[in-house]
């Protein structure tokens, strides 16, 4: 017998299901998500030069990760249309000195269901629009480690990353 949880949006059967959260309570809701955009020496010299074909990079990034962040349920089948009160997407060097960037996306809402799918899309789609802006630059530029950083709020509690 196995101790894993059952998965939420699975019926007995294996069929596909959207959870009902009408009888969770309401209570106040963050998570925030990062994702990595590793970037080859030269290309990384480019970009913190601003030597970028395509303009700047960091506003339409952060812009396209808080669209995401808002429509992740149209692109993610089992997950709950939100109202959003705040998505913020930060992007900045490594702090480790290596060539990349780092993208944090924060998202909260007072709800009844979390934000982790929303916090991670606006990472995600931020990553993703980065590679798009710097990608005539080196084709090698790679995305990685999109990971949920903490969430809070709902039955479960607080959870961080280790």
């Amino acid at each position: 017998m196995s101790n894993t949880p059952p998965l939420s949006h699975l019926e007995e059967d294996g069929g596909s299901r959207m959870v009902n959260v009408g009888a969770k309570a309401i209570t106040l809701r963050t998570a925030e998500a990062e994702a990595i955009v590793r970037y080859p020496v030269e290309a990384f010299h480019q970009v913190l030069a601003g030597e970028i074909p395509k303009g700047g990079i960091v506003e339409p990034a952060r812009i396209a990760g808080i669209m995401a962040a808002k429509k992740t349920a149209e692109l993610i089948p089992m997950c709950h249309g939100l109202s959003l009160d705040w998505v913020q997407v930060l992007i900045e060097p490594l702090s480790d000195g290596q060539p990349g960037l780092r993208v944090r996306c924060t998202a909260s809402l007072e709800g009844r269901t979390g934000v982790e799918m929303e916090a991670m899309m606006g990472a995600s789609i931020a990553a993703l629009t980065l590679y798009d802006m710097t990608k005539a630059l080196d084709k090698g530029i790679q995305i990685e480690k999109v990971r949920l950083l903490e969430k809070t709020g709902g039955k479960s509690g607080p959870w961080k990353a280790q």
